[in-house]
């Protein structure tokens, strides 16, 4: 098989919804045990009005063969608009580890925290057993924000078509091809906060992922 949805445990995810759903007030998803396009509890301090610098933010290049499109409208408020904007940092740092077959790469590190550090670093480790590395054009769209009660997070949306993103060999750079399906459709729920440590930084807290989203469907 040439591609599996991006997915955590069904266990993780309940833990994850059940969060999520106290944080934010609302939403479910299913889920599956799949890996993410390859081959087939923190604190909760208040938002800074400082931005980190793009000199204080870690290297996302990826290689030129892998374009990642993140189709999102800006929300008005500007904290939605920053969680909204690291979620997207925080796919992007995932991607940047798997592409150096790293499983402590610092950029993913500095974009989460939790459960969704420790579902990061699952993922990168996966590819890197399977020998893959990602290739191809990677969607990402309509995008929704939520804040919580108490302001002090945020739970983002969106959908993801990834038809045309396929997994490589690391070794061969033979690219494993996969046709679109509704396999090819993940709904993601990420729970962002305001990072403790890097003011204008929110990082992922827990994330869920549901496999066959009919829902995004283009």
């Amino acid at each position: 098989m040439a591609r599996r949805a991006l997915t955590t445990t069904a266990a993780a995810l309940t833990a994850t919804a059940a969060l999520l759903l106290t944080a934010c007030g609302g939403g479910s998803g299913d889920s599956s045990g799949d890996i993410e396009g390859a081959d087939k509890g923190a604190s909760s301090p208040s938002a800074s009005p400082s931005k980190a610098t793009n000199a204080d933010r870690p290297d996302l290049s990826l290689p030129k063969d892998l374009k990642m499109v993140f189709d999102f409208d800006k929300p008005s408020d500007t904290d939605e608009a920053a969680a909204l904007d690291d979620s997207a940092n925080f796919i992007r740092a995932l991607k940047h580890a798997i592409v150096a077959q790293d499983p402590n790469d610092s950029a993913y590190r500095f974009y989460s925290r939790a459960g969704a550090a420790k579902y990061a670093k699952s993922q990168i480790e996966a590819w890197m057993k399977g020998g893959w590395t990602p290739t191809g054009r990677d969607q990402y769209y309509d995008a929704t924000t939520s804040k919580s009660d108490d302001a002090k997070a945020v739970l983002v949306t969106f959908c993801r078509n990834q038809a045309k993103s396929y997994s490589k060999d690391v070794k061969t750079d033979k690219i494993h091809y996969t046709k679109e399906s509704l396999d090819s459709y993940l709904k993601y729920r990420i729970l962002m906060q305001p990072s403790a440590d890097s003011p204008g930084i929110w990082q992922a807290q827990q994330i869920e992922v549901a496999g066959k989203a009919k829902e995004c469907q283009q």
